[in-house]
């Protein structure tokens, strides 16, 4: 039985290919920032007020003008269909940070009542290309746009070199379907195909003037995501709604500090001027109660959703499993 999150990953990581494993397990380089952001929280430690009225507890806020039920979304991940095929998280009132790089065409985004569906943006060379996905959100209703502003070059993943990794041969990253990003395998070389693709996509000159430009395109709130520093003044200035503090799940540059590690710095030098989010080593309650004592409105998760997302097509398969050996007279435990 599965009890905390990394029983979850330990399930995942038997039923997921390799390179898909890898892919969503790793960090950047040597991996010291990944493993930092979940230390980090063990650094913090929590003093208790005792006698007070709990029997009645109300998690819920209002972020970008939407109420959350609370403070906890599913932050964006790439290529989630590779652990499950619908790529989506099944409960309703999720909160959800909707991935660039990921495998349906920005249409209208499904969700329940009481859920929230944010759109994550990296830039392109191609700004027009940019903007046609910023209407296509607009149009399919979804509530903010999150800039990317961590990735002027893809970090260096080793796993993902090593394994040559590609996406699997029947999905497809429709955001990037454009002819002008096409190219073939055979430019791979020794990297991985994704930063290949990046390095064709991402403009690697984008500036403050590029946020400010993004502002004027759209009526959405936008929130940076990958602020670890007094940027975030420079940020407030340029009139953005929030800030995430992330550093991309340790997957751009390691050696970088812990998110939790500059959450209060940024907090600071925003000033109240606009909400402040954190991403990066999420793994229990208590990391959420911590982000939130050190300023944080809410806070992100991505892999923990991955192996989620994987565990059910465990489950999945091993249900159809068990009613199989029931309608052939076998006892379901025993297949």
């Amino acid at each position: 039985m599965c009890v905390c999150v990394s029983d979850f990953e330990e399930r995942a990581r038997k039923v997921l290919p390799k390179a898909v494993y890898d892919y969503y397990r790793s960090g950047a380089d040597e991996q010291r920032t990944l493993h930092d952001n979940v230390e980090a929280f063990s650094r913090w430690c929590l003093v208790p007020r005792v006698l007070r009225d709990v029997s009645s507890v109300d998690m819920s806020l209002s972020v970008l003008g939407q109420k959350l039920s609370m403070p906890v979304c599913v932050a964006s991940t790439a290529m989630q269909r590779m652990a499950h095929p619908t790529g989506r998280w099944p409960q309703p009132e999720v909160q959800y940070l909707l991935g660039h790089l990921h495998h349906r065409r920005g249409g209208r985004g499904r969700r329940g009542p009481g859920g929230v569906l944010w759109m994550q943006l990296y830039i392109y060379k191609d700004r027009e290309l940019s903007l046609s996905l910023v209407r296509r959100a607009e149009q399919a209703g979804y509530q903010a746009i999150f800039l990317t502003v961590d990735t002027p070059y893809l970090g260096r993943r080793w796993d993902d070199v090593r394994n040559r990794f590609k996406l699997p041969s029947h999905l497809s990253m429709s955001n990037f379907s454009a002819p002008s990003l096409s190219f073939s395998e055979d430019s791979y070389g020794e990297d991985s195909g994704l930063s290949v693709y990046v390095s064709k996509a991402i403009d690697p000159s984008l500036s403050w003037e590029d946020v400010l430009w993004l502002k004027a395109h759209t009526q959405l709130p936008v929130i940076l995501k990958g602020i670890l520093t007094e940027d975030a003044r420079q940020a407030v200035d340029c009139g953005v709604d929030g800030i995430l503090v992330s550093n991309h799940g340790a997957r751009q540059l390691d050696g970088v500090p812990a998110t939790l590690d500059v959450l209060s710095e940024v907090v600071q030098a925003v000033a109240g001027r606009c909400d402040v989010y954190l991403d990066g080593g999420v793994r229990k309650g208590t990391d959420v109660l911590k982000a939130l004592a050190l300023g944080a409105k809410a806070v992100f998760i991505g892999r923990p959703v991955l192996w989620g997302l994987a565990c059910q097509v465990m489950n999945h398969t091993l249900h159809h499993q068990q009613m199989a050996c029931r309608v052939n007279g076998v006892r379901g435990e025993a297949c």
